[in-house]
């Protein structure tokens, strides 16, 4: 059964998962803005306008969220290719999984496989803890290591990977995780990456959170590392990039 969006849901996530950070950052803004009255008038002018810039940047952040997750055809899934011969396709995340009910109805005639790299230890970010306690998991989610997915050589048709890889933080871990998919998917399969990148429009919109991402330059060089060659990079926003990934030495 098909898990319908509710409105607002990913720009709400974001508060919900994060909302430490917002708490902060709001009452930081009232204090700085209230203190500064008891500086000369050119100093609190001037406190009082970075605060309201500061301020304006998270409304900004969260007004591309909205876009992003809550407008663009992202969580459509009208941008994922489809035929009637993919036996299998696969899933996986970071522990946090808004997709899986989304391609089992778009992929109704396929077998799904769900996996989850979570790992405590490895992967920090306390909003993904607080996300996992929010939302349970796809039914039969498989958990698995990054460096083993725990499926057979060659035996995937599609592997979507979407918002999840940019959790792996560390570069060799990264790179092992690509190997993976190389080994699994088939000859003539595709594997589909989505991602935020760390450049200007993400830089204008997530300020310095923008470090959250990786560069397009270091995902190619994982790509290339794992063997693995772009068919499409396709723009879903400006803020946000799939790359359609297949085996080098075979052709679509």
């Amino acid at each position: 059964m098909e898990q319908v969006r509710k409105p607002f849901q990913g720009v709400l996530n974001i508060i919900l998962f994060n909302w430490p950070f917002y708490v902060s950052a709001f009452f930081l803004f009232l204090i700085t803005f209230y203190t500064a009255n008891y500086f000369e008038k050119d100093y609190a002018n001037f406190i009082q306008i970075i605060s309201i810039l500061a301020l304006a940047s998270i409304i900004v952040s969260l007004v591309v969220s909205l876009y992003v997750y809550d407008i663009s055809n992202l969580y459509r899934l009208n941008w994922i290719d489809k035929s009637n011969d993919e036996r299998l396709i696969v899933n996986i995340n970071a522990g946090f999984d808004e997709t899986s009910y989304l391609l089992q109805d778009k992929f109704k005639n396929s077998d799904l496989i769900v996996l989850d790299f979570y790992n405590p230890i490895l992967h920090t970010e306390a909003s993904i803890k607080r996300a996992r306690k929010a939302y349970p998991s796809f039914p039969k989610t498989k958990h698995i290591k990054t460096s083993d997915t725990e499926l057979t050589d060659n035996s995937a048709d599609k592997i979507f990977v979407i918002l999840s890889a940019h959790e792996i933080r560390n570069e060799n871990e990264r790179a092992e995780f690509f190997k993976e998919l190389y080994r699994v998917i088939k000859p003539k399969g595709q594997i589909y990456v989505t991602e935020h990148l760390r450049d200007l429009p993400n830089f204008f919109a997530y300020n310095i959170g923008f470090f959250n991402f990786h560069a397009k330059s270091s995902w190619l060089k994982t790509f290339k590392d794992a063997n693995l060659k772009i068919k499409q990079e396709i723009k879903l926003t400006p803020f946000i990039s799939t790359f359609i990934l297949y085996k080098n030495g075979n052709t679509i």
